[in-house]
């Protein structure tokens, strides 16, 4: 063969595999924008409204007290999401990462006595809040709902639809944009104005509240569309708490119950005035209960919610974390509304049974893992206060998502 021919040939191979490389490039550019154009197409079915449609087993009988109830075990169906799967836990929430030993906190589903709730759709959830914006205002126990209700909507949202979260103190913003929609958090332990209302520095030795005033927060409340409120553990610090109403320079010690009373109050004038009842939605989540002492389901033990790995057995379970005195005028005040209508999440019956369901010694404090030595002292470390994620919190947003259903179901 002559060196003419070796050229030839050596062209022809060079120009076959050009084409070959070139076709193999066009398809990939083509597949690409096949796919991206799929992922456009899918996301903008997300863009337009669809009409939700409550079936007849989402739907709540009028006789159903859906907070009257007991857990049962549900290993099928729950938990709804993983901590895994959900990026926009914090680390105070997620015990089984932290070492928890047993996982049967997240397998109970509450089942109330007349009916059923129905199972959290997070697509429908966030259909509900489409250019909305949804708020939970409150303490840390309130900012583990919100976390709870940005897994749960997380879960049921496809990849390509875009999502974000930002820390803009103190809020918490997450966002869905194919939706408009953010579900956000603000942190305000007393509800009211006080010292221990910034976002990241709130630990003080001497709290001090302002008890007629949330003109600062509430700038931040009013362009919300459903707003859900919650106050309680840091009022029980102790007996009684520093406190100013009217004058700043006036600084006086009131028992806590009654400055509970006048902060509530005056979030109620603020309710009032404020909030246009035909385009915002108001809940008010009572209590969270703590489980401080073992007695108290267990007599003749001293220790408290550390390695309780099922609720209290049997019913109206009622323990010392949980004031009713200040249920009582929760209930006061709401029912002097006159104009706005507030509705309760009452979450403390079904949440004082869970003893088994808190954070214990799988969390954090002061920003910071438990340490090894932390954690063999759980009489002193044991946080049973917050809740595990999955757990509890998902019980109470899906409460919440059933009550909105049925309310959008109405209109």
């Amino acid at each position: 063969m002559t060196t003419r021919h070796h050229h030839q040939i050596d062209l022809l191979f060079r120009l076959a595999l050009a084409a070959l490389l070139t076709l193999g490039a066009t398809r990939v550019i083509l597949d690409n924008l096949r796919n991206n154009n799929n992922n456009i197409l899918l996301r903008h079915m997300y863009t337009i409204r669809v009409p939700i449609e409550v079936s007849e087993k989402e739907t709540i009988k009028d006789n159903c007290n859906v907070f009257e109830g007991k857990w049962i075990t549900d290993n099928t169906s729950y938990p709804l999401y993983s901590e895994q799967s959900c990026p926009f836990l914090v680390k105070q929430t997620t015990c089984l990462k932290n070492g928890r030993p047993d996982s049967f906190y997240q397998n109970l589903r509450w089942q109330p006595n007349a009916c059923n709730l129905p199972r959290f759709d997070g697509l429908k959830m966030i259909e509900m809040v489409r250019d909305k914006r949804l708020m939970f205002v409150g303490d840390s126990v309130q900012r583990g709902m919100f976390e709870s209700m940005v897994c749960l909507v997380h879960s049921a949202i496809p990849s390509y639809v875009k999502t974000s979260l930002h820390r803009i103190p103190p809020r918490k913003v997450f966002r869905v944009e194919e939706f408009n929609a953010t579900i956000e958090y603000y942190w305000a332990p007393f509800i009211i104005e006080s010292i221990s209302d910034h976002a990241t520095n709130h630990t003080v030795s001497k709290r001090l509240v302002k008890l007629d005033s949330v003109a600062k927060h509430s700038r931040e409340w009013e362009g919300a569309d459903i707003l859900i409120f919650e106050s309680y553990v840091w009022w029980m610090y102790k007996p009684t708490i520093n406190a100013t109403y009217g004058s700043l320079d006036n600084i006086q010690e009131y028992n806590v119950t009654t400055a509970y009373r006048l902060a509530m109050e005056t979030w109620a004038n603020w309710i009032e005035s404020r909030i246009n009842p035909q385009t915002q939605k108001i809940f008010f989540t009572t209590m969270s209960p703590t489980h401080l002492w073992s007695w108290e389901w267990k007599p003749g033990t001293e220790g408290n919610c550390f390695n309780e790995t099922g609720p209290v057995e049997g019913s109206k379970y009622w323990g010392t974390g949980s004031n009713l005195e200040i249920m009582g005028i929760v209930e006061d005040v709401l029912a002097k509304l006159k104009k706005v209508k507030v509705t309760v999440l009452n979450i403390t019956q079904l949440s004082e049974y869970r003893k088994d369901g808190h954070t214990s010694i799988y969390g954090e404090r002061k920003g910071k893992l438990l340490t090894k030595e932390q954690r063999s002292d759980p009489k002193n470390y044991a946080d049973c206060i917050h809740w595990c994620s999955p757990g509890v919190p998902d019980t109470w947003n899906e409460i919440l998502y059933a009550l909105l259903l049925q309310d959008y179901r109405a209109q």
